[in-house]
């Protein structure tokens, strides 16, 4: 079994596509096609199955991926700690974050990062919680910010920031007050993400806790159709305040504090304990988390007017 075989392999489960695999590979489809056949003649199995969605993986194939995944990768980092000797950061970094983190601050961090460490390829990805701790444990993601597992996970936790939760209201809403119990949410012509949403999950353990039903009228996962439903409509909605800062600054939409009990959730950022990120892909982590970390600053220094304006 040869390396470039491995490589190919995981490029072809990735894309299901022989074609998008040899694009991404830079080789011609019979190359491609050929080392595959070879690989599955010396394994003895069968990795893929045509179909006319494309190249669907075995269960044999599906398990090679889960092996092989993390050996690739290792191999990656080693060879970016290998060529970097002039201390100038490079090599490809791929990083999940919870969609909330993605709208909030992403093209921020994005822009600084790029600009100080042009030779480093990002990778970005937005994703329920549960779908990129999955994909940190098996390899895919050097890390990922996401909501607070409710329980314990096998990858390094560490504690980003606690943000308040918002009720999010538009212009063709009436007037909410300035804080709101949580009870009063029930009252509410709600839209809220599905169930598989970590938002969600976050919302319906404080409605358990509170012995409070809460019934939406809507469902949505997309953070910006329920942002646009709630500007446009009578709608309300519940977002922590990253997703919806630049709408707060611009007063497009009004956000008002949850209280009694506070309404937050925690952010974390998880990395497998056996394959810690490269120096590029720590940095670029730092970044992002900073910008995290420092708009929940701001929130605290500012939410006067800001909650004012609610």
């Amino acid at each position: 079994m040869e390396f470039r075989q491995v490589q190919y392999f995981v490029v072809l489960f990735e894309e299901r596509s022989v074609t998008r695999a040899a694009r991404r590979l830079n080789i011609v489809q019979p190359a491609l096609s050929m080392q595959i056949a070879k690989l599955e003649e010396e394994i003895g199995k069968q990795l893929f199955v045509r179909s006319p969605q494309g190249m669907e993986p075995t269960s044999e194939g599906r398990r090679m991926y889960r092996l092989f995944l993390p050996v690739l990768g290792d191999f990656a980092h080693a060879r970016e700690q290998v060529m970097q000797t002039s201390g100038e950061l490079a090599g490809l970094v791929r990083v999940g974050m919870i969609a909330t983190v993605a709208q909030g601050v992403l093209v921020d961090a994005l822009l600084e990062f790029s600009a100080l460490h042009p030779k480093v390829d990002l990778s970005l990805t937005d994703g329920f919680s549960g779908t990129l701790a999955d994909a940190v444990a098996v390899g895919q993601l050097d890390a990922a910010i996401v909501n607070k597992p409710r329980r314990p996970l096998a990858l390094n936790t560490e504690a980003i920031a606690e943000e308040d939760m918002l009720v999010i209201a538009g212009p063709k809403h009436a007037p909410l007050p300035h804080v709101m119990a949580f009870a009063e949410l029930a009252h509410l012509r709600l839209v809220l993400p599905t169930r598989q949403h970590g938002l969600r999950g976050i919302i319906e353990s404080f409605s358990q806790a509170e012995d409070v039903t809460l019934s939406p009228n809507v469902e949505i996962d997309s953070i910006s159709a329920i942002l646009k439903l709630v500007h446009e409509s009578d709608f309300c909605t519940v977002l922590p305040r990253v997703a919806v800062r630049r709408q707060l600054e611009h007063e497009a939409l009004h956000g008002t504090t949850v209280t009694s009990p506070r309404l937050s959730r925690q952010i974390v950022c998880v990395t497998h304990p056996r394959r810690p990120p490269s120096p590029a892909a720590a940095a670029f982590i730092a970044t992002l988390v900073r910008h995290v970390r420092g708009l929940g600053e701001g929130d605290h220094a500012g939410s006067g007017a800001d909650r004012g304006s609610g």
